[in-house]
């Protein structure tokens, strides 16, 4: 995500689901930092709820939603260039 970060910038989304740790956090953030769309699972479909929260909690996520809404959201992300900032 961080090499994502540094080629792509806010031109890219990135997203954390399941797991554990927290380098998918760090990586989310290096993203957001540099103006990408972020997302991450929400504890309600997570079946390891460790990364997701990890991004939440650092501020890495712009959005955070269930897995069943993850597929349909990144689709309006990228079909509409006014919702990432």
């Amino acid at each position: 995500m961080r090499s994502l970060a540094e080629v792509y910038g806010k031109d890219s989304v990135g997203v954390v689901l399941t797991g554990m740790g927290d380098d998918g956090a760090l990586g989310l953030k290096a993203m957001k930092e540099v103006g990408a769309y972020t997302l991450a699972e929400h504890a309600s479909s997570a079946v390891v709820y460790g990364m997701p929260a990890a991004a939440v909690q650092l501020g890495a996520a712009s959005e955070v939603l269930p897995l069943a809404t993850m597929g349909r959201r990144i689709s309006e992300i990228f079909s509409t260039k006014s919702v990432v900032s």
